[in-house]
């Protein structure tokens, strides 16, 4: 009955009000003042030893609310729940809103899809690396053949070019020549 009655008054709920302390700082800076006033009076009101921000953890979803206006319009004032477990305090809604609900909804089913799919690849991948070891090696040699012929291609591309290259320079420097020396002729 002793841990009941400590873990009932390690949770406690919370009006924080935020517009006293973001009107104070510039535009661009509210949202962030309003994050560290949380976590500012949190600290004070759960008896944090030293005060320390770094022992506050918010919850994503609540950060994600704060931060969804963007970072010149916080809320005015927000209801929490913080729960002390040790040292550290964990901030949450103390009523989760409706989209909030959803938000975590989807969070949910798209992580048991991603946790699905990396499973099936993990089978997938094992069962085809017993299957297949034989005609890795056959597609190797294969492989082998086709880059060889393939980079035999390219060497002779790359003469073709360089021949056609060299046709240009003596074309261009034959050219030049006369002109130049005409020019100096006539200087």
């Amino acid at each position: 009955m002793a841990e009941e009655k400590t873990t009932q008054a390690s949770e406690k709920e919370y009006v924080i009000p935020l517009r006293r302390a973001w009107l104070n700082v510039p535009e661009y800076k509210r949202t962030r003042k309003a994050i560290k006033t949380i976590k500012q009076f949190i600290a004070r009101h759960m008896k944090i030893q030293d005060r320390n921000l770094d022992n506050v953890k918010l919850d994503v979803y609540l950060n994600n609310d704060i931060w969804f206006r963007g970072k010149a319009n916080p809320p005015s004032k927000i209801k929490v729940k913080a729960a002390k477990e040790g040292d550290i305090v964990h901030v949450r809604f103390a009523d989760t809103p409706q989209h909030v609900k959803l938000l975590k909804v989807k969070h949910n089913k798209m992580h048991k899809k991603v946790e699905e799919k990396k499973e099936e690849k993990t089978e997938g991948k094992s069962e085809e690396k017993k299957q297949e070891k034989p005609e890795e090696k056959e597609k190797t040699e294969e492989q082998k053949k086709d880059e060889s012929e393939k980079v035999k291609a390219v060497e002779q591309q790359n003469i073709k070019q360089a021949e056609t290259q060299a046709k240009i320079e003596k074309h261009f420097t034959k050219t030049k020549e006369p002109k130049i020396q005409r020019m100096a002729l006539k200087k």
